[in-house]
Protein backbone atom coordinates (compact mmCIF):
# COMPACT_ATOMS: atom_id res chain seq x y z
CA UNK A 1 0.00 0.00 0.00
CA UNK A 2 1.12 3.19 -1.01
CA UNK A 3 2.15 5.90 1.89
CA UNK A 4 -0.67 8.46 1.91
CA UNK A 5 0.05 10.97 4.91
CA UNK A 6 0.73 13.98 3.71
CA UNK A 7 4.02 15.55 4.50
CA UNK A 8 4.42 18.28 7.27
CA UNK A 9 7.27 20.82 5.80
CA UNK A 10 8.77 22.14 9.48
CA UNK A 11 10.44 24.89 7.52
CA UNK A 12 7.52 26.72 6.53
CA UNK A 13 4.81 28.33 8.27
CA UNK A 14 1.25 27.98 6.89
CA UNK A 15 2.12 31.75 6.14
CA UNK A 16 5.22 31.21 4.11
CA UNK A 17 4.27 33.10 0.79
CA UNK A 18 6.34 36.40 1.36
CA UNK A 19 7.67 38.43 -0.73
CA UNK A 20 10.96 36.95 -1.69
CA UNK A 21 9.24 34.11 -3.10
CA UNK A 22 8.01 36.68 -5.74
CA UNK A 23 11.11 38.31 -5.73
CA UNK A 24 12.96 35.13 -6.84
CA UNK A 25 10.23 34.10 -9.79
CA UNK A 26 10.57 37.35 -11.11
CA UNK A 27 14.40 37.09 -11.15
CA UNK A 28 13.65 33.52 -12.88
CA UNK A 29 11.51 34.82 -15.34
CA UNK A 30 14.02 37.79 -16.10
CA UNK A 31 16.74 35.23 -16.79
CA UNK A 32 14.87 33.56 -19.30
CA UNK A 33 13.81 36.74 -20.91
CA UNK A 34 17.34 37.80 -21.36
CA UNK A 35 18.10 41.13 -22.18
CA UNK A 36 17.02 43.55 -24.62
CA UNK A 37 13.47 42.44 -23.16
CA UNK A 38 10.36 43.45 -21.39
CA UNK A 39 7.34 41.90 -19.74
CA UNK A 40 3.99 42.96 -19.47
CA UNK A 41 1.43 41.82 -17.46
CA UNK A 42 -1.84 43.53 -16.54
CA UNK A 43 -4.05 42.65 -13.70
CA UNK A 44 -7.64 41.10 -14.37
CA UNK A 45 -10.39 43.79 -14.57
CA UNK A 46 -13.18 44.11 -12.21
CA UNK A 47 -16.40 42.18 -13.72
CA UNK A 48 -19.70 42.54 -13.29
CA UNK A 49 -22.25 39.88 -12.25
CA UNK A 50 -25.70 41.99 -13.00
CA UNK A 51 -26.13 45.84 -12.79
CA UNK A 52 -23.67 47.28 -10.43
CA UNK A 53 -23.08 44.22 -8.62
CA UNK A 54 -19.51 43.07 -9.09
CA UNK A 55 -18.05 39.63 -8.54
CA UNK A 56 -15.11 38.96 -5.90
CA UNK A 57 -11.88 40.22 -7.23
CA UNK A 58 -9.71 37.24 -7.61
CA UNK A 59 -6.45 38.47 -9.69
CA UNK A 60 -5.24 36.88 -12.62
CA UNK A 61 -2.89 33.88 -11.78
CA UNK A 62 -0.15 34.99 -13.71
CA UNK A 63 -0.33 38.59 -12.23
CA UNK A 64 -0.71 37.46 -9.32
CA UNK A 65 2.25 34.51 -9.36
CA UNK A 66 4.77 37.26 -10.62
CA UNK A 67 3.75 39.93 -7.81
CA UNK A 68 1.90 38.79 -4.90
CA UNK A 69 -0.22 42.28 -5.42
CA UNK A 70 -4.24 41.74 -5.14
CA UNK A 71 -5.82 44.50 -6.36
CA UNK A 72 -7.17 45.70 -9.63
CA UNK A 73 -6.33 47.99 -12.01
CA UNK A 74 -2.49 47.67 -12.03
CA UNK A 75 0.06 46.83 -14.43
CA UNK A 76 3.43 44.67 -14.02
CA UNK A 77 6.22 45.50 -16.06
CA UNK A 78 9.83 43.30 -15.94
CA UNK A 79 12.78 44.99 -17.76
CA UNK A 80 15.79 42.87 -17.33
CA UNK A 81 19.06 45.24 -16.67
CA UNK A 82 17.11 48.49 -16.35
CA UNK A 83 19.52 50.95 -14.05
CA UNK A 84 16.48 52.69 -12.75
CA UNK A 85 15.14 49.38 -11.48
CA UNK A 86 13.66 46.22 -13.49
CA UNK A 87 10.23 45.71 -11.26
CA UNK A 88 7.73 48.57 -11.91
CA UNK A 89 3.93 48.48 -11.20
CA UNK A 90 1.57 50.98 -12.29
CA UNK A 91 -1.29 50.96 -9.61
CA UNK A 92 -4.08 53.12 -8.18
CA UNK A 93 -3.56 56.29 -6.10
CA UNK A 94 -4.41 56.20 -2.75
CA UNK A 95 -8.52 57.87 -2.41
CA UNK A 96 -9.87 58.23 1.05
CA UNK A 97 -13.51 58.59 -0.58
CA UNK A 98 -13.46 55.55 -2.96
CA UNK A 99 -11.07 54.03 0.01
CA UNK A 100 -14.26 54.59 2.22
CA UNK A 101 -16.44 52.32 -0.13
CA UNK A 102 -14.23 49.78 -1.52
CA UNK A 103 -11.28 49.06 1.21
CA UNK A 104 -7.75 50.52 1.31
CA UNK A 105 -5.09 50.44 -1.64
CA UNK A 106 -1.42 50.47 -1.67
CA UNK A 107 -1.28 53.27 -3.64
CA UNK A 108 2.34 54.36 -5.56
CA UNK A 109 4.18 54.19 -1.74
CA UNK A 110 2.86 51.08 -1.03
CA UNK A 111 3.50 49.26 -4.05
CA UNK A 112 6.96 49.88 -3.39
CA UNK A 113 7.52 48.92 0.90
CA UNK A 114 4.90 46.22 0.71
CA UNK A 115 4.92 44.93 -2.96
CA UNK A 116 8.55 45.11 -3.55
CA UNK A 117 8.63 47.03 -6.59
CA UNK A 118 11.75 49.16 -7.70
CA UNK A 119 9.76 51.78 -9.28
CA UNK A 120 6.06 52.76 -9.08
CA UNK A 121 3.49 54.95 -10.83
CA UNK A 122 -0.13 55.69 -10.92
CA UNK A 123 -2.05 53.46 -13.48
CA UNK A 124 -3.12 56.81 -14.58
CA UNK A 125 0.00 57.80 -16.18
CA UNK A 126 0.63 54.64 -18.32
CA UNK A 127 0.30 55.80 -21.22
CA UNK A 128 2.94 58.51 -20.92
CA UNK A 129 5.39 56.35 -19.00
CA UNK A 130 5.18 52.46 -21.14
CA UNK A 131 6.41 53.71 -24.37
CA UNK A 132 9.73 55.15 -22.75
CA UNK A 133 10.33 51.42 -21.10
CA UNK A 134 9.34 49.70 -24.22
CA UNK A 135 11.57 52.37 -26.91
CA UNK A 136 15.11 50.79 -25.66
CA UNK A 137 13.83 47.42 -25.92
CA UNK A 138 13.56 44.45 -28.90
CA UNK A 139 11.59 41.72 -27.81
CA UNK A 140 8.05 42.43 -25.85
CA UNK A 141 6.87 39.53 -23.89
CA UNK A 142 3.32 39.43 -23.67
CA UNK A 143 0.36 36.89 -23.41
CA UNK A 144 -2.19 38.01 -26.62
CA UNK A 145 -6.16 37.00 -26.14
CA UNK A 146 -6.30 37.03 -22.33
CA UNK A 147 -7.08 40.62 -21.56
CA UNK A 148 -8.46 41.83 -25.73
CA UNK A 149 -8.66 45.41 -24.30
CA UNK A 150 -5.33 45.81 -22.94
CA UNK A 151 -3.81 44.41 -26.30
CA UNK A 152 -5.20 47.13 -28.48
CA UNK A 153 -3.33 49.57 -26.12
CA UNK A 154 0.21 47.50 -26.05
CA UNK A 155 -0.03 47.27 -30.09
CA UNK A 156 -0.69 50.76 -29.97
CA UNK A 157 2.15 51.56 -27.92
CA UNK A 158 4.90 49.85 -29.99
CA UNK A 159 3.33 50.76 -33.42
CA UNK A 160 3.49 54.41 -31.90
CA UNK A 161 6.85 53.63 -31.48
CA UNK A 162 7.36 52.24 -34.34
CA UNK A 163 6.09 55.43 -36.30
CA UNK A 164 9.15 56.85 -35.14
CA UNK A 165 11.72 54.88 -36.28
CA UNK A 166 12.72 56.80 -38.83
CA UNK A 167 14.03 59.41 -36.64
CA UNK A 168 16.59 56.62 -35.12
CA UNK A 169 14.51 55.64 -32.55
CA UNK A 170 15.09 51.76 -31.79
CA UNK A 171 11.88 49.64 -31.09
CA UNK A 172 10.66 46.50 -30.10
CA UNK A 173 10.87 44.02 -33.58
CA UNK A 174 9.69 40.67 -31.98
CA UNK A 175 6.75 40.07 -29.85
CA UNK A 176 7.22 36.62 -27.64
CA UNK A 177 4.46 34.83 -25.91
CA UNK A 178 5.17 35.20 -22.22
CA UNK A 179 2.69 31.86 -20.97
CA UNK A 180 5.45 29.90 -22.28
CA UNK A 181 8.44 29.97 -20.02
CA UNK A 182 6.24 31.92 -17.15
CA UNK A 183 3.56 29.25 -17.18
CA UNK A 184 6.53 26.19 -17.71
CA UNK A 185 7.81 28.12 -14.26
CA UNK A 186 4.32 27.23 -12.67
CA UNK A 187 4.55 23.57 -13.41
CA UNK A 188 7.15 23.01 -10.77
CA UNK A 189 6.05 23.93 -7.17
CA UNK A 190 8.06 25.73 -5.14
CA UNK A 191 8.33 24.47 -0.88
CA UNK A 192 6.32 27.52 -0.01
CA UNK A 193 3.75 26.92 -2.87
CA UNK A 194 3.33 23.05 -1.47
CA UNK A 195 2.62 24.32 1.80
CA UNK A 196 -0.50 26.37 0.58
CA UNK A 197 -1.76 23.71 -1.21
CA UNK A 198 -1.22 21.17 1.77
CA UNK A 199 -3.17 23.66 3.58
CA UNK A 200 -6.12 23.93 0.85
CA UNK A 201 -5.77 20.25 0.95
CA UNK A 202 -6.46 20.13 4.54
CA UNK A 203 -9.89 22.08 4.48
CA UNK A 204 -10.70 19.95 1.49
CA UNK A 205 -10.95 17.35 3.56
CA UNK A 206 -12.29 18.40 6.22
CA UNK A 207 -15.44 19.48 4.10
CA UNK A 208 -15.59 15.89 2.91
CA UNK A 209 -15.49 14.67 6.19
CA UNK A 210 -18.26 16.99 7.14
CA UNK A 211 -20.51 15.80 4.22
CA UNK A 212 -19.71 12.08 5.10
CA UNK A 213 -21.17 12.88 8.59
CA UNK A 214 -24.16 14.63 7.74
CA UNK A 215 -25.56 13.23 4.67
CA UNK A 216 -28.52 11.81 5.01
CA UNK A 217 -31.77 9.81 3.17
CA UNK A 218 -34.53 13.15 2.99
CA UNK A 219 -31.80 16.21 2.63
CA UNK A 220 -31.24 18.04 -0.38
CA UNK A 221 -28.08 18.31 -2.35
CA UNK A 222 -27.70 22.03 -1.94
CA UNK A 223 -27.51 21.13 1.84
CA UNK A 224 -24.66 19.37 1.45
CA UNK A 225 -22.62 21.67 -0.55
CA UNK A 226 -23.49 24.46 2.28
CA UNK A 227 -22.34 22.06 4.45
CA UNK A 228 -18.89 21.65 2.53
CA UNK A 229 -19.02 25.87 1.48
CA UNK A 230 -19.33 26.21 5.54
CA UNK A 231 -16.38 24.33 6.34
CA UNK A 232 -14.22 26.20 3.62
CA UNK A 233 -15.12 29.65 4.60
CA UNK A 234 -14.44 28.80 8.85
CA UNK A 235 -10.80 28.58 7.52
CA UNK A 236 -10.15 31.59 5.33
CA UNK A 237 -10.88 29.61 1.88
CA UNK A 238 -13.53 30.08 -0.85
CA UNK A 239 -14.27 27.19 -3.06
CA UNK A 240 -12.28 26.70 -6.12
CA UNK A 241 -14.87 25.97 -8.40
CA UNK A 242 -18.61 25.57 -8.05
CA UNK A 243 -19.27 22.10 -5.71
CA UNK A 244 -20.48 19.20 -7.49
CA UNK A 245 -23.01 17.28 -5.16
CA UNK A 246 -24.58 14.33 -7.37
CA UNK A 247 -27.24 11.95 -6.09
CA UNK A 248 -28.64 8.87 -7.62
CA UNK A 249 -28.71 9.72 -11.71
CA UNK A 250 -26.78 13.05 -10.97
CA UNK A 251 -23.73 11.32 -9.85
CA UNK A 252 -23.29 10.12 -13.63
CA UNK A 253 -23.00 13.50 -15.13
CA UNK A 254 -19.37 14.96 -15.19
CA UNK A 255 -20.18 18.81 -14.55
CA UNK A 256 -23.55 18.56 -12.83
CA UNK A 257 -24.07 21.91 -10.94
CA UNK A 258 -27.33 22.34 -10.07
CA UNK A 259 -27.21 20.53 -6.97
CA UNK A 260 -30.98 20.40 -6.31
CA UNK A 261 -32.07 17.06 -5.82
CA UNK A 262 -33.46 15.07 -2.34
CA UNK A 263 -30.94 12.74 -2.03
CA UNK A 264 -32.81 8.89 -1.54
CA UNK A 265 -32.00 5.85 0.75
CA UNK A 266 -29.59 3.42 -1.54
CA UNK A 267 -28.44 5.64 -3.74
CA UNK A 268 -24.61 7.13 -4.25
CA UNK A 269 -23.82 10.79 -3.70
CA UNK A 270 -21.03 11.89 -5.76
CA UNK A 271 -18.94 15.00 -4.30
CA UNK A 272 -16.06 16.96 -6.43
CA UNK A 273 -15.20 19.73 -4.25
CA UNK A 274 -12.05 21.72 -3.63
CA UNK A 275 -10.72 25.27 -2.34
CA UNK A 276 -8.55 27.59 -2.75
CA UNK A 277 -6.21 29.05 -0.21
CA UNK A 278 -4.15 31.99 -0.70
CA UNK A 279 -4.85 31.43 -4.48
CA UNK A 280 -3.61 27.76 -4.33
CA UNK A 281 -6.41 24.88 -4.98
CA UNK A 282 -7.23 21.94 -4.19
CA UNK A 283 -9.68 19.22 -5.96
CA UNK A 284 -11.15 16.07 -4.17
CA UNK A 285 -13.66 13.63 -5.33
CA UNK A 286 -15.29 11.20 -3.10
CA UNK A 287 -18.35 8.78 -3.38
CA UNK A 288 -20.73 7.84 -0.45
CA UNK A 289 -23.54 5.68 0.27
CA UNK A 290 -26.48 8.25 0.90
CA UNK A 291 -27.81 5.32 3.33
CA UNK A 292 -24.08 4.98 4.85
CA UNK A 293 -24.01 1.47 3.34
CA UNK A 294 -22.64 0.22 -0.33
CA UNK A 295 -25.05 -2.46 -1.88
CA UNK A 296 -22.86 -5.62 -3.28
CA UNK A 297 -22.93 -3.81 -6.89
CA UNK A 298 -22.37 -0.56 -5.89
CA UNK A 299 -18.99 -1.56 -3.46
CA UNK A 300 -17.90 -3.81 -6.72
CA UNK A 301 -17.79 -0.90 -8.60
CA UNK A 302 -16.31 1.58 -6.05
CA UNK A 303 -13.52 -1.13 -5.64
CA UNK A 304 -12.75 -1.01 -9.09
CA UNK A 305 -12.56 2.89 -9.36
CA UNK A 306 -10.45 2.75 -5.78
CA UNK A 307 -8.02 -0.32 -7.39
CA UNK A 308 -7.85 1.98 -10.53
CA UNK A 309 -6.91 4.91 -8.47
CA UNK A 310 -4.46 3.04 -6.14
CA UNK A 311 -2.43 1.92 -9.78
CA UNK A 312 -2.28 5.30 -11.33
CA UNK A 313 -0.92 7.35 -8.36
CA UNK A 314 2.04 4.19 -8.49
CA UNK A 315 2.67 5.72 -11.86
CA UNK A 316 3.21 9.44 -10.13
CA UNK A 317 6.92 9.10 -10.11
CA UNK A 318 10.03 10.35 -11.18
CA UNK A 319 11.07 8.91 -15.28
CA UNK A 320 7.35 8.04 -15.63
CA UNK A 321 6.06 9.98 -18.35
CA UNK A 322 2.28 12.06 -17.98
CA UNK A 323 0.18 9.19 -19.37
CA UNK A 324 1.25 6.08 -17.47
CA UNK A 325 -1.32 6.94 -14.54
CA UNK A 326 -3.58 7.02 -17.44
CA UNK A 327 -2.77 3.77 -19.00
CA UNK A 328 -2.81 2.30 -15.45
CA UNK A 329 -6.08 3.75 -14.40
CA UNK A 330 -7.74 2.09 -17.95
CA UNK A 331 -6.20 -1.34 -17.21
CA UNK A 332 -7.84 -1.70 -13.97
CA UNK A 333 -11.25 -0.22 -14.91
CA UNK A 334 -11.69 -2.32 -18.00
CA UNK A 335 -10.27 -5.91 -16.11
CA UNK A 336 -13.04 -4.59 -13.50
CA UNK A 337 -15.60 -4.67 -16.34
CA UNK A 338 -15.16 -7.73 -17.74
CA UNK A 339 -15.02 -8.69 -14.02
CA UNK A 340 -18.34 -7.74 -13.77
CA UNK A 341 -19.56 -9.02 -16.77
CA UNK A 342 -20.30 -5.24 -18.51
CA UNK A 343 -17.98 -6.00 -20.79
CA UNK A 344 -16.92 -8.61 -22.71
CA UNK A 345 -13.67 -9.77 -24.71
CA UNK A 346 -9.96 -9.81 -24.61
CA UNK A 347 -8.63 -7.18 -22.43
CA UNK A 348 -5.77 -6.26 -24.70
CA UNK A 349 -8.15 -5.31 -27.20
CA UNK A 350 -10.94 -3.85 -25.27
CA UNK A 351 -8.23 -1.28 -24.30
CA UNK A 352 -7.03 -0.77 -27.93
CA UNK A 353 -10.57 -0.38 -29.59
CA UNK A 354 -11.47 2.31 -26.48
CA UNK A 355 -14.50 -0.04 -24.64
CA UNK A 356 -14.41 0.89 -21.49
CA UNK A 357 -15.30 5.11 -22.87
CA UNK A 358 -18.75 4.28 -22.45
CA UNK A 359 -18.53 3.64 -18.43
CA UNK A 360 -15.05 6.06 -18.50
CA UNK A 361 -14.98 9.19 -20.87
CA UNK A 362 -12.43 11.45 -19.04
CA UNK A 363 -8.45 11.75 -18.50
CA UNK A 364 -7.09 10.12 -15.06
CA UNK A 365 -5.85 13.69 -13.95
CA UNK A 366 -4.93 17.08 -14.66
CA UNK A 367 -1.78 20.05 -13.38
CA UNK A 368 -3.05 21.65 -10.52
CA UNK A 369 -1.78 24.75 -8.65
CA UNK A 370 -3.14 28.13 -8.57
CA UNK A 371 -5.63 27.31 -10.89
CA UNK A 372 -7.84 24.06 -10.45
CA UNK A 373 -7.07 22.99 -13.79
CA UNK A 374 -3.39 24.41 -13.91
CA UNK A 375 -0.87 25.35 -16.57
CA UNK A 376 1.50 23.66 -17.70
CA UNK A 377 2.44 21.25 -21.37
CA UNK A 378 1.35 17.65 -21.07
CA UNK A 379 3.28 17.07 -24.01
CA UNK A 380 7.02 17.68 -25.27
CA UNK A 381 6.58 17.48 -29.40
CA UNK A 382 4.34 14.49 -29.98
CA UNK A 383 5.80 12.62 -26.80
CA UNK A 384 4.50 12.65 -23.43
CA UNK A 385 6.38 14.91 -20.84
CA UNK A 386 8.00 13.28 -18.05
CA UNK A 387 6.97 13.82 -14.61
CA UNK A 388 9.35 15.49 -12.32
CA UNK A 389 9.54 16.33 -8.58
CA UNK A 390 7.73 19.41 -7.51
CA UNK A 391 4.84 18.69 -10.54
CA UNK A 392 1.13 18.17 -8.93
CA UNK A 393 -1.39 16.60 -10.40
CA UNK A 394 -4.63 15.24 -9.88
CA UNK A 395 -5.64 11.28 -10.14
CA UNK A 396 -9.38 10.93 -10.72
CA UNK A 397 -10.84 7.79 -12.34
CA UNK A 398 -14.19 7.10 -12.61
CA UNK A 399 -17.38 4.66 -13.61
CA UNK A 400 -20.52 5.95 -14.66
CA UNK A 401 -23.38 3.59 -15.36
CA UNK A 402 -26.00 6.52 -16.24
CA UNK A 403 -29.63 5.47 -16.32
CA UNK A 404 -30.50 3.97 -20.02
CA UNK A 405 -26.88 2.61 -20.78
CA UNK A 406 -27.45 0.16 -23.99
CA UNK A 407 -26.25 -3.24 -22.83
CA UNK A 408 -26.24 -2.91 -19.22
CA UNK A 409 -28.94 -4.51 -17.15
CA UNK A 410 -30.85 -1.92 -14.84
CA UNK A 411 -29.71 -2.86 -11.85
CA UNK A 412 -26.36 -1.02 -12.63
CA UNK A 413 -28.24 2.30 -13.31
CA UNK A 414 -27.42 4.73 -11.55
CA UNK A 415 -24.24 4.03 -9.88
CA UNK A 416 -21.71 6.67 -10.39
CA UNK A 417 -18.24 6.26 -8.78
CA UNK A 418 -14.81 8.83 -8.85
CA UNK A 419 -12.71 9.07 -6.52
CA UNK A 420 -10.10 11.78 -7.02
CA UNK A 421 -6.77 12.97 -5.08
CA UNK A 422 -4.12 15.60 -5.27
CA UNK A 423 -0.82 14.09 -5.43
CA UNK A 424 2.77 15.46 -5.50
CA UNK A 425 5.62 14.14 -7.64
CA UNK A 426 8.79 13.71 -5.22
CA UNK A 427 12.38 12.01 -5.11
CA UNK A 428 10.21 9.09 -4.25
CA UNK A 429 6.89 7.80 -3.34
CA UNK A 430 3.99 10.10 -4.29
CA UNK A 431 2.67 12.74 -1.43
CA UNK A 432 -1.39 12.45 -1.78
CA UNK A 433 -2.32 15.97 -0.57
CA UNK A 434 -5.87 14.54 0.11
CA UNK A 435 -4.66 11.37 1.91
CA UNK A 436 -6.98 12.92 5.51
CA UNK A 437 -10.27 12.54 3.38
CA UNK A 438 -11.67 9.06 3.60
CA UNK A 439 -11.87 6.45 0.97
CA UNK A 440 -11.88 3.32 2.13
CA UNK A 441 -15.49 1.85 2.02
CA UNK A 442 -14.96 0.26 5.27
CA UNK A 443 -13.80 3.52 6.33
CA UNK A 444 -16.12 5.82 4.81
CA UNK A 445 -19.16 3.48 6.02
CA UNK A 446 -17.61 3.72 9.70
CA UNK A 447 -17.59 7.60 9.39
CA UNK A 448 -21.23 7.43 8.20
CA UNK A 449 -22.14 4.79 11.05
CA UNK A 450 -20.54 6.93 13.72
CA UNK A 451 -22.09 10.01 12.91
CA UNK A 452 -25.47 8.51 13.34
CA UNK A 453 -25.03 6.53 16.20
CA UNK A 454 -27.22 8.35 19.41
CA UNK A 455 -24.90 10.02 21.83
CA UNK A 456 -23.85 8.03 24.66
CA UNK A 457 -24.55 10.06 28.27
Amino acid sequence: MLPERPRPDPDYTEESMRQEEFARRRRQLMRLMGGGAIAILPAAPVRHRNSDVEYPYRPDSDFYYLTGFAEPEAVAVLVPGRPQGEYVLFVRDRDATRETWDGARSGVEGAVALHGADDAFPIQDIDEILPGLLERCTRVFYTMGTHPEFDQRVIGWVNGLRAQARHGLHTPQEFVALDHPLHEMRVFKSRGELVAMRRAARIACAAHLRAMRTVAPGRMEYEVMADILHEFHRSRADASFHPIVGSGPNACVLHYRANSRQMQDGELLLIDAGCEYQYYASDISRTIPVGGRFSPRQRAVYEIVLAAQLAAIGQVRPGCHWNEPHDAAVHAITQGLVRLGLLKGRLAKLIRDGAYRPFYMHRTGHWIGMDVHDVGEYKVGEQWRLLEPGMVTTIEPGIYIAPGTRGVARDWWGIGVRIEDDVVVTQGDPEVLTAAAPKDPDEIERVMAAARAPARR
